[in-house]
């Protein structure tokens, strides 16, 4: 591959300051400290990185429930995301929105969605605005096994694929919808085997390889910005928790879930830069130093920062 080294230590840095964050999250929780329900991308890393950093700041995502990682490899603050969980003035979206509504539009992010397959056609219309202004941009949608069930999912490919939209659809499948698994749910071997369905293009990839992902995408993201239509990714990964803090996961072994650890996305490109780009593990241990003082100064910006005044309760909550 032709990733330089400077890209991936980059890359590095990125996923692991998705990991400690998710991590603070989950040991914030655990202590009664945050509140409110979160759900975490742990061991999904490579993901929301690869194909971010296939992207160009002013190109736009639309994320989902589990989007974190996707918030942070886009470019969001750890600083305003924190202090959106902790329900501070201060969020991205003043402490009204929480885990599952976070929006940075200074970097393309249009933000999160509760409902599961809810952020897909947003993302059509977003393209088909792209369409229209004559832009030089694409969308990149990120949803769950889960959502490639939902009527949204056919909908979306099919209108997109019709007015060629610029919208690079991405299956981020862990595997499991809640506590299905996919081969329960989907009738297909693949996700992206459904893109025949609408006559664009599709693949399935390995979603725990940084290097697939992103080189994967900055080839499709060509495709997509020279107005060849829509491409439908499917990149299959894990998530090591469960669907939220409050799942116990009965319906999966801790063999199953020992075993995706073994294929950790980080510890993957940290054996690629040690062993294979000569890189000191000195300086991977420094990166690792530089995320925990971020996280550090934005989990004291949180708890520092004031909650919503009740006056602005109705504030940026409707559009007139």
């Amino acid at each position: 591959m032709g990733t330089n080294k400077e890209v991936l230590l980059d890359m590095y840095e990125n996923m692991y300051k998705i990991r400690r964050f998710e991590e603070t999250i989950e040991d914030l929780q655990k202590s009664g400290e945050l509140r409110g329900s979160a759900h975490l991308c742990i061991g999904q890393e490579a993901v929301a990185t690869g194909v971010c950093f296939a992207l160009s700041k002013k190109d736009y995502i639309i994320s989902n429930h589990r989007g974190h990682g996707h918030c942070i490899a886009k470019g969001a603050r750890l600083d305003k995301m924190m202090a959106e969980l902790y329900g501070k003035s201060t969020g991205y979206c003043k402490g009204k929105g929480g885990s599952m509504h976070i929006a940075d539009l200074s970097v393309g992010n249009l933000g999160a969605n509760g409902i599961v397959g809810g952020g897909i056609p947003i993302a059509v219309g977003a393209g088909l605005a792209i369409k229209l202004r004559h832009l030089h941009l694409v969308v990149a949608c990120f949803f769950g096994d889960g959502a490639n069930n939902q009527g949204s999912f056919h909908e979306s490919l099919n209108f997109a694929s019709i007015k060629k939209l610029p919208v690079i659809f991405v299956c981020e499948n862990n595997q499991y919808g809640v506590s299905l698994n996919v081969k329960k749910s989907t009738a297909v071997a693949n996700v992206s085997d459904r893109a025949k369905a609408y006559n664009i293009l599709g693949k399935t990839i390995d979603g725990n390889d940084v290097i697939e992902v992103y080189e994967t995408v900055r080839k499709v993201v060509s495709l997509t910005r020279n107005k060849n239509g829509p491409f439908l990714i499917e990149c299959k990964t894990y998530r090591w928790r469960g669907h939220s803090i409050a799942d116990p996961r009965v319906y999966r072994t801790r063999e199953e879930e020992e075993e995706w650890k073994g294929k950790c996305p980080i510890k993957r490109l940290e054996r690629k830069l040690t062993e294979q780009m000569g890189v000191d593990e000195l300086v991977l241990e420094n990166i690792r130093d530089k995320v925990e003082k971020i996280l550090i100064k934005a989990v004291e910006y949180s708890r520092t920062s004031p909650f919503p005044d009740e006056k602005d309760i109705l504030e940026n909550v409707y559009s007139l």
